[in-house]
């Protein structure tokens, strides 16, 4: 059932956040503390709203949906059962999110047929983006507005267009990354960049690989050596 709020005031499963008069929080869900909940939004029994986090006007948040800390999502997005939004991610207005592949209205199916989508940590999904069922958005990602995504997003990499294909990399502050040229490389002290930097030779010409060793942001200067496993970025050095 709903509960009844007052503006400003919480009930069972509100821990100190604020709750819009306008919007239905039901009972079992949780809307841990410093969140806000604004207008017009319907947050279903099992979801959890993560603290500090803001939840825009018009927004539905589903049974079994996570939301972590100071996750900001802007108005219209639909958050449903199986979709994880982990801590200091941003949804832009209308994003749309699913959990399940081939729907037929007809076609009725149980909460474990549900396929899981996760969006890790300072992730960005541009507004009206689409994020296909299934995926993993990695952290530190940036999906451009509009994009597509049907597939697993690296971490740090800028994803846009439809569907969804990686264009290049970012930093934790979004400043665009390329791959370095040669020359680079050696100012850094990277004498054996071929041998570092396996994807080096394919990469050179167009600026532009899905697996690069080295990155680098002109912006600031800084030479970041990438982790192909994880895809954290560790600064090399700064500029020479």
């Amino acid at each position: 059932g709903k509960q009844e709020v007052e503006t400003g005031q919480q009930k069972d499963g509100c821990e100190g956040g604020y709750v819009h008069e306008s919007a239905v929080v039901e009972n079992g869900a949780v809307v841990s503390r410093g969140a806000k909940v604004w207008r017009w939004v319907h947050v279903m029994e099992g979801a959890r709203i993560g603290s500090d986090s803001s939840i825009g006007q018009g927004c539905f948040v589903g049974r079994g949906a996570l939301i972590g800390d100071r996750v900001k999502i802007q108005n219209n997005v639909s958050v449903y059962d199986g979709v994880e939004l982990r801590n200091d991610v941003f949804v832009g207005p209308s994003a749309v999110f699913t959990n399940v592949s081939r729907p037929r209205a007809a076609v009725r199916l149980g909460r474990d047929k549900y396929q899981r989508t996760v969006v890790e940590e300072h992730a960005t999904i541009g507004a009206n983006s689409t994020i296909v069922c299934g995926t993993v958005l990695g952290h530190h990602c940036f999906v451009g507005a509009g994009a597509v995504v049907t597939r697993n997003v690296p971490p740090h990499a800028l994803v846009y267009g439809n569907p969804a294909r990686i264009r290049g990399f970012v930093d934790d502050a979004n400043n665009p990354l390329t791959i370095p040229p040669e020359s680079v490389l050696r100012a850094f002290g990277i004498e054996d960049f071929k041998a570092e930097n396996t994807a080096y030779e394919d990469c050179k010409q167009t600026q532009n690989s899905d697996d690069p060793r080295f990155l680098y942001c002109v912006e600031t200067e800084t030479l970041y050596r990438r982790c192909v496993e994880t895809g954290t970025l560790t600064v090399q050095s700064s500029s020479p």
